[in-house]
Order: structure tokens, then C-alpha cells, then sequence
């Protein structure tokens, strides 16, 4: 698939981009590997990460909000993959216009430069707080999520295909609950603030979330919302796993937290379908039609279904998560 291909990641510089990078380069032989980002200390690293391979990749400084020079690096492209945003919640409440012209234009500036270059795919990530949003950085990859949808309508003649590709935080990611706790731990402390006893998670590693991508950019026709079927686990239970003795403290939801994640509501489930391992949100447009673009072998979800982590039937317990912590490389 992606032999003697062209591909390039927005963001490539991040946990995600630098894990499939390896990933291409392990399975594939590409033409060449664009990474895309505004931080040259960040591609510095990259480059030294994957010094034996450095003739396959190449590095672009840029903002996705920067259209010309998207259209620049997008010039000969096969395979985009949209990771760059703004993703911080209180960075995003404290500097709203900011987020939205990451977040929002950029994403239109990569559907008109993609659509203009014909590029062949592209796949945007996506986050669960884009499903029923409570904070301005769900808001931004809500509209991010739209638009990248809707893009399939505007190819015209050309064959740019858009999908995306949701999942929540990744297990051990930089920022996450893991580190977090981890750092506490280090520092001696037996007592882990929880926001709230109640809250639960979906658990997927770095390598789920790029496999994912990977399936989207094999089997997408158009217009796919790509979900993984994943387990989920109590907050207060990865605390116990991590530390035996620790004193748990309830410290009260955070600005713009849920209980909760919530990957399909109940109005999405009529357009759901269950795969064996996944399952694919399809649009709801008048240019979507069954025919051209559904994957084969998927089932109808029951109407009012919805994937949310305190609803799950797949559950990690204590000796789940203390496995699958061990195994974790934490970036």
C-alpha cells in the first residue's frame, strides 16, 4: 500500500507520528516520509530517532495554518494524516481564537490544499471530546471532524478520500494520567488525586490508535469514522495498579472534564456498523451512498446504541492494567 508512496504528517514530530514513522518504515518501503510541524527541536530529535533511515524522510517547517506553504509540501503527496492540533483543554479555554485557527482552519486549509494537490487519502485524527463537547478543544475537533467528513463532497472529478480516526488519550501518552501518576509515585507520594471516584476510561496503546490509521488508509472510501473496540477501566483501579498502598483523594472535576468517555452517542447509532474488531461511523449526506462507499461485512448497531466507557461490556481489572502498565514505554 504504501511502497514507493509519498506520505506526510501533520504534527509528525509527537508520540503518534514518531511511532508511525516506525511503523512505515518497518512494514514498507515509502518514497519518502514528510514530517510536517512548527518546532525544529522537535524535528531535530526525529531525526536523530531514525538516523539510519534518514534518506527516506524529509522535514517541513510549517503551520497547518498556513495555507501556501501547505500547498507546498503537499506538492507529489500520496497519503496525508492529520495529527496537529491544539490539544490541551485549558490551553484551548485560555486562548480560544488560537485553537480555532489550529484547529478549524488549519483543517480547511488541509481539505482545500489535499483536494488542489490530489492527494489520494487522508486521514484526520480525531479525540473523543469531539462527541458531545463540553470544551472548546472538543468544539474545535468537533467542527475539525465535519469538515474533513464533508470534504468528500467537494472532490469533484478528482479522488481524494477523507476519513478519521477516533480514539481517546492513549495509555502512557505525554500529558496523561499515567506519567502523572508515575511522576507521584517516583517523588514518594501515597496519596493520587482522583477528580472523581466514578470516572472511567477506554484503554488503547500508541500501537491500537496506529493501526487504526493503517485501516483507514487501507479499506476508507469516504466519509468513515473509524472507532476501535477497546476496553475500559476505573481511574481508581489504574491507581491501585500502580501503587498498592496509596491513599486515594477526590479532588473534584477539572475545567472542562468528564465523568465519562463517550467514542458513539445514541443519534450516531443509526448510522453505526460493527466490525469484528472496529467499528464505522457512516455520514448522513445526500453524496453518501451505500453502494460506492461501505466496507463490506459490517452490521448495523442496535438504534439507541452507544459506545461510552461506563457502559462497556469489556473491562480491565487491577491485574489487567499492572500488565499492560509494564508494558508501556512511556514517552
Amino acid at each position: 500500500m504504501l511502497n514507493n508512496k509519498s506520505i506526510l504528517i501533520t504534527g509528525g514530530t509527537g508520540s503518534f507520528g514518531k511511532k508511525f514513522i516506525e511503523k512505515i518504515l518497518k512494514d514498507y518501503n515509502p518514497k519518502k516520509i514528510i514530517i510536517y510541524s512548527r518546532d525544529e527541536y522537535k524535528q531535530m530529535l526525529v531525526k536523530q530517532k531514525f538516523a539510519k533511515d534518514i534518506d527516506k524522510l524529509r522535514f517541513f517547517i510549517g503551520d497547518v495554518r498556513d495555507k501556501e506553504r501547505l500547498y507546498r509540501a503537499f506538492d507529489g503527496v500520496d497519503y496525508v494524516i492529520h495529527a496537529a492540533a491544539m490539544k490541551q483543554v485549558p490551553a484551548c479555554e485560555y486562548n480560544p481564537f488560537e485553537a480555532i485557527k489550529t484547529n478549524i482552519h488549519g483543517a480547511q486549509n488541509i481539505v482545500d490544499a489535499a483536494i488542489d494537490c490530489k492527494v489520494k487519502k487522508v486521514v484526520a485524527l480525531s479525540t473523543d471530546k469531539a462527541v458531545n463537547p463540553i470544551n472548546l478543544y472538543g468544539g474545535t475537533k468537533l467542527v475539525s471532524d465535519k469538515l474533513f467528513i464533508s470534504g468528500n463532497s467537494y472532490v469533484g472529478d478528482k479522488d481524494t478520500v477523507f476519513s478519521v480516526v477516533r480514539y481517546g488519550n492513549v495509555a502512557g501518552s505525554r500529558g496523561s494520567v499515567i506519567p502523572f501518576f508515575k511522576k507521584l509515585i517516583d517523588n514518594g507520594e501515597k496519596e493520587l488525586p482522583i477528580t472523581d471516584f466514578r470516572m472511567t476510561r477506554f484503554w488503547i496503546t500508541l500501537d491500537q490508535g496506529v493501526d487504526l490509521v493503517f485501516k483507514a488508509l487501507r479499506e476508507s472510501k469516504g466519509g468513515e469514522t473509524y472507532i476501535s473496540k477497546i476496553p475500559s477501566f476505573k481511574i481508581i483501579d489504574l491507581a491501585k495498579s500502580m501503587c498498592e498502598d496509596y491513599k486515594p483523594s477526590e479532588v473534584g472535576i477539572r475545567e472542562g472534564e468528564k465523568i465519562h468517555e463517550v467514542m458513539i452517542t445514541k443519534d450516531d447509532s443509526r448510522h453505526t456498523y460493527e466490525y469484528e474488531n472496529h467499528y464505522i461511523i457512516y455520514p448522513h449526506f445526500s453524496w453518501w451512498n451505500k453502494e460506492r462507499y461501505f466496507t463490506e461485512g459490517g452490521k448495523i448497531v442496535k438504534d439507541g446504541f452507544e459506545y461510552h466507557s461506563g457502559k462497556n461490556s469489556d473491562w480491565m481489572d487491577i491485574d489487567d492494567l499492572k500488565k499492560e502498565i509494564d508494558k508501556l514505554v512511556l514517552d
